[in-house]
């Protein structure tokens, strides 16, 4: 049957370690993929150290895969899966189907939800075992390793933009250019939105400025964040990638009336906004998940469109603490990406 090689730590904030493994067969409606690359997402961390209920070690992370199908489970097929298809898996990993969210069609909130490298092994690894409901198709534009992002990072910038109350020519502005928020800042521009760019540091404006955003906003600058959102007009959405609760909370006072937060950045610490700041303006605050399936393929599709690729640092898999702790740090530029 033979054997491949898995990234994985098998204890709590343990470093990764290489070890093989027999080379499991899918079961019924699932498949198994060769994994050509996999992104390392600063969420991966939250599994690492067992930070959520049900982790188990030793652990396999990894959910922004990109590969190709070589084994097919019984019912796959049936699905129009083949071997040989490009295919990209990301956070949603999967549903269960029969929960609320799932009966009423909105599946990426599945009390169920099955996350890679939680539910089941990730993407640290040579082939994974997924639901062929968390399939994505990659379009033959995009190679692995920018499919790959686009399965977690990707999505949730684009779902977080489209599904807002943004409309072209309204003022967009992106907290946050790093591993989501580069992306995001293309996706805003390409949607037609006027587009800001929020980040620490004036030396950040000139790489605001190549990814096509028309301002940008030093929040270590003298004028606050929300001054300088409202001396453009106010913004009608902000989408908060960074994962900084304080850095958030400043935004707020900067939306336009009836302006939407739209929080896509895990930070753990409470947002200090007050109901007064929400209720004169009927200023909105959501959080936003990550997206379907059908969602990643909308992402990918649209990426290939508009030319929008991530910028990554490609290492091969047995380079994964290395890289994991380069994410870890904040020294990634911008997605670490596992490949064979």
């Amino acid at each position: 049957m033979g054997t491949y090689r898995v990234a994985q730590v098998t204890s709590p904030d343990g470093r990764f370690e290489i070890v093989e493994r027999e080379v499991p067969q899918p079961g019924p409606g699932h498949v198994r993929i060769a994994v050509d690359a996999c992104g390392i997402c600063h969420s991966d961390a939250v599994f690492v150290s067992a930070k959520v209920p049900g982790v188990r070690f030793p652990l396999v992370p990894g959910h922004e895969v990109a590969g190709r199908i070589e084994a097919l489970g019984e019912g796959a097929q049936e699905r129009g899966w083949k071997v040989g298809d490009r295919v990209a898996v990301g956070w949603f990993g999967g549903s269960c189907g029969h929960c609320t969210a799932c009966r009423q069609g909105d599946f990426i909130v599945c009390a169920n939800l099955k996350v890679p490298g939680w539910a089941y092994d990730g993407g640290f690894a040579e082939a994974v075992i997924a639901p062929s409901d968390a399939l994505a198709r990659i379009p033959d534009a995009l190679s692995a390793t920018d499919a790959a992002p686009m399965a977690c990072a990707g999505v949730t910038t684009y779902n977080g933009l489209r599904r807002s109350s943004a409309r072209p020519g309204d003022l967009v502005a992106v907290l946050g250019i790093g591993g989501l928020g580069h992306l995001a800042v293309q996706y805003a521009v390409a949607m037609g939105f006027e587009t800001v760019a929020i980040a620490r540091g004036a030396d950040k404006a000139e790489f605001a400025e190549r990814l096509g955003a028309h301002h940008y906003v030093d929040s270590t600058a003298g004028t606050s964040v929300a001054d300088a959102l409202r001396s453009l007009g106010g913004a009608k959405v902000v989408l908060a990638t960074a994962a900084n609760s304080g850095a958030i909370t400043a935004t707020v006072d900067g939306l336009a009336h009836r302006g939407e937060l739209v929080v896509i950045g895990a930070a753990p610490e409470p947002l200090e906004i007050s109901p007064m700041q929400l209720l004169m303006s009927g200023r909105v605050v959501r959080g936003h998940p990550s997206g379907t399936s059908q969602d990643v393929e909308d992402t990918m599709a649209f990426s290939a469109l508009h030319g929008i690729r991530p910028i990554t640092e490609a290492v091969p898999l047995g380079q994964a603490d290395e890289a994991y702790q380069k994410m870890l740090s904040g020294a990634a530029r911008f997605r670490m990406v596992l490949t064979g």
